[in-house]
């Protein structure tokens, strides 16, 4: 699903350190435990690449600075969706199965349109998987605004809806939505639906 990063800038284990806010055996620890990705130099240092850092960092909800981001294709992470809604069944539903078909996903989970907000600023995903119909959050209005402005780096939006409208499919397309389902939804579609637009990004 994920397009390849460049992949041109390394960080030392102390850099990795300082930029994560811990001591230098920390970042050595989390290295030699498997849990962030690095490779040795010839001399026996640990070098880490920009990418893999962003990756080891938004997999744990860590706060990543805006020059770590630099250079990373978009400044989002490729491999990672958040899915918002408040029905906090099928929101755990959704994420359990996109765990599962798309293993090297990462998937964040917002309940409310605050903490959707928080995680689209500090997470940038490469998708949203968005329910327009949530309390106190018109999802028109954000459908438009994630894709009409740079604010969030334009992720691509996947919606879901209960809402049963004439043209309603239509007109969130009309406003930069990429898919669209209605509930209740067949995972399997949704899944296989999201397969073949991503492989189609990849093809351009």
């Amino acid at each position: 699903m994920a397009k390849d990063l460049n992949k041109t800038v390394v960080y030392s284990a102390l850099e990795v350190a300082n930029i994560c806010g811990v001591v230098n055996q920390t970042a050595i620890n989390w290295i030699r435990n498997g849990h962030l990705k690095a490779f040795s130099t010839p001399g026996g240092q640990y070098r880490v690449y920009r990418d893999d850092l962003v990756q080891f960092m938004e997999s744990r909800g860590m706060r990543i600075p805006a020059e770590l981001l630099k250079d990373v294709e978009g400044t989002k992470s490729n491999d990672s969706i958040l899915i918002v809604d408040d029905d906090k069944g099928l929101n755990n539903v959704l994420k359990k199965y996109f765990e599962k078909v798309f293993p090297d996903l990462i998937v964040y989970q917002a309940f409310d349109g605050f903490d959707a907000g928080v995680q689209m600023a500090e997470k940038h995903p490469f998708c949203i998987l968005l329910d327009l119909d949530l309390p106190e959050l018109n999802g028109f209005d954000l459908c438009a605004r994630l894709k009409q402005t740079d604010e969030f780096d334009r992720p691509y939006v996947i919606i879901i809806t209960a809402l049963e409208e004439p043209g309603l499919e239509e007109k969130v397309k009309s406003l930069g939505a990429d898919l669209f389902f209605q509930k209740p939804l067949h995972l399997k579609d949704v899944a296989d639906s999201m397969k073949s637009f991503f492989e189609s990004l990849s093809e351009n």
